[in-house]
């Protein structure tokens, strides 16, 4: 397959697309959404079996397991990011590689359940968070030192959202592919 033929499975959702405006409404919404996603997580992977966590989700793609533990990885690194667009200004934040993240013995074969809890506990305190802050909070910033992209926290809301579905998406597709 050529990387344009493996689009559909690497992006079900499509690539995430900034708004160009993000009403009150669209932040609850998206904040109730990141509220929800560890317990639609958990409930789609509760049952696979060992077989099917080591499945990859596309060619050449990472396994279930490997998406979970890189979620729960992503979620926390951008709760910190949150965190330092609150308190600094406009900081420069520290990226992680991902894809050697994903290599890592606890990503290929660490328990499920790690991540599943540690996502519990993030999207808590994220969400809490989240739902203490006021507009002139949500328009703080941080940069990204790929591109020196600027990126507001209530982009950001956006972009975890999108981010938690797409992989969610993943591992969705395959389930239904596979027929598990």
């Amino acid at each position: 397959m050529e990387k344009n033929d493996l689009d559909p499975l690497r992006y079900p959702i499509g690539k995430f697309q900034v708004p160009e405006s993000i009403p009150e409404l669209q932040i609850k919404e998206w904040i109730d959404s990141l509220e929800r996603f560890p317990a639609r997580l958990r409930d789609l992977v509760f049952e696979l079996d060992l077989e099917q966590l080591e499945t990859p989700y596309r060619p050449g793609g990472w396994t279930v397991r490997q998406l979970i533990h890189h979620i729960s990885d992503s979620h926390h690194n951008s709760y910190i990011r949150f965190k330092w667009a609150l308190t600094e200004k406009s900081p420069l934040i520290k990226v992680y590689d991902e894809k050697k993240w994903a290599e890592l013995h606890d990503s290929k074969s660490a328990p499920i359940e790690n991540s599943l809890l540690h996502l519990q506990v993030i999207h808590q305190k994220l969400v809490f968070l989240l739902r203490g802050l006021d507009r002139k909070e949500l328009k703080k910033t941080f940069i990204h030192p790929e591109g020196h992209i600027e990126t507001s926290l209530e982009e950001n809301i956006g972009r975890y959202v999108w981010h938690g579905d797409h992989h969610y998406a993943h591992i969705a597709n395959l389930i239904r592919r596979k027929g598990w």
